[in-house]
């Protein structure tokens, strides 16, 4: 089967997750990835967090699949020589160097141009353009610090507190992957490339979007409803940090469900909707809640909710999460086990959907990876292994015109 994306050539010159989350995307749906590396090292995370000795990273491999791998080093005329003659027969050129990088490898924007007005140029940043802190070094936690993440999350009594979800490295990959389609279409339409870039931080923003909303309330109202908060507690200025509460305004916890004492996962995520009550009284047993005034309206119950979270978890204390959840849902309860990691990788569903992939690795052998979390109804995106590191060096010179005696050469140039 054609993908969508064949005939779409893309330099990667990314590294660690935000790019390669973004270009393994792409490669996904059948553009022709070459990862840009340094001979000798390439990806630092090929080496971070080993669990096999000698063998690529479960960091580089699960970030990295459907990709060719060229080593090249840019330092060396002959590397350039190189860089010169990919970037004519290239579509796009991702990267995420730090400020500058690109221009003092002599690859600057009107020099990407000049070789190629059709380039797109893809860039992820730690902050857009032009914003004072465009100086500094970006991270993942740095990111949800500086986007708003990190002082809404957690309990209004401790820290902020930093998401397990990659809001600052795959979002951000996410948000560019959209941008690099954007501009290819549109130089469907203009004949020209253009720069795209995303930084880590406005991508953070765009995922906090309703705890703006809640700024802006409660800038004008002084108070948040939703919040464990109301209406008992007092506000600041500033939106705090709300526990499990749902951020959709509709009333949800965490709560405890059978063997909670040994599992510290053995939790289901429970939320009240108002058009939900009365499925939800009746799953409960609770049918009197139904019309009592004390219950009947979402502002009626906010004063004492808690009083009704525990009465649920009396309701759960004899139930797996599994067993609960089994229930719930034949009332259109909105709710969810909290599933683990491991709970996750065995899931039969996501295995089936391709959610969840088993790949085979040159060195690694069998492991798990992510697959595409975007299903089509005529594509199934095949997910393959990791490039070794220069795997297909030999192969990409061949289709840039280089002879048997030139990839000779420069192989001989490389090992000096």
């Amino acid at each position: 089967m054609t993908k969508p994306l064949e005939g779409i050539k893309i330099i990667d010159f990314t590294h660690v997750q935000a790019g390669p989350a973004c270009t393994q995307l792409l490669a996904w749906f059948g553009a022709d990835v070459i990862k840009v590396e340094r001979p000798g090292s390439g990806d630092v995370t090929r080496n971070q967090l080993r669990d096999i000795p000698d063998a690529d990273a479960l960091y580089f491999t699960m970030l990295n699949s459907n990709k060719k791998s060229l080593t090249l080093d840019t330092k060396k005329p002959e590397g350039k020589e190189v860089l010169e003659k990919l970037i004519r027969e290239s579509d796009v050129l991702v990267e995420n160097f730090g400020p500058g990088a690109l221009d003092r490898m002599g690859f600057s924007w009107e020099r990407l141009n000049e070789l190629n007005p059709k380039m797109i140029v893809a860039s992820v940043k730690g902050f857009s353009d032009g914003h004072h802190y465009d100086d500094l070094k970006v991270y993942e936690n740095v990111a949800q610090c500086a986007g708003g993440a990190a002082s809404t999350t957690g309990f209004w009594d401790g820290p902020p507190t930093i998401s397990a979800a990659a809001l600052g490295d795959s979002n951000t990959g996410m948000h560019l992957a959209i941008g690099i389609l954007t501009a290819l279409i549109g130089r469907d339409k203009t004949g020209k490339g253009q720069k795209v870039a995303v930084s880590m931080q406005d991508s953070v923003l765009n995922l906090c979007r309703v705890k703006l909303r809640d700024q802006q309330r409660l800038e004008r109202v002084g108070y948040l409803e939703e919040y464990p908060q109301y209406p008992h507690g007092e506000f600041s200025d500033v939106v705090p940090r709300g526990g499990n509460a749902g951020g959709g305004g509709q009333p949800g916890w965490v709560l405890k469900c059978k063997g909670w004492e040994t599992d510290p996962n053995a939790y289901i995520y429970f939320t009240i909707q108002g058009h939900a009550w009365e499925p939800i009284c009746k799953a409960l047993g609770k049918p009197e809640w139904i019309d009592d005034p004390a219950y009947k309206t979402a502002e009626a119950r906010q004063p004492h909710i808690f009083e009704i979270f525990g009465t649920i978890e009396g309701w759960l204390a004899d139930k797996t999460k599994f067993e609960a959840v089994d229930i719930l849902r034949k009332f259109d309860i909105p709710c969810a086990p909290v599933l683990t990691m491991k709970e996750l990788a065995n899931d039969p569903s996501l295995r089936a959907s391709g959610t969840i992939v088993e790949v085979q690795h040159k060195k690694r052998g069998s492991y798990l990876t992510v697959g595409s979390p975007i299903k089509f109804s005529d594509m199934k995106p095949e997910v393959t292994a990791s490039p070794l590191l220069g795997e297909h060096t030999d192969e990409v010179l061949t289709s840039l015109g280089y002879s048997r005696q030139d990839i000779f050469n420069l192989h001989e140039i490389k090992a000096v």
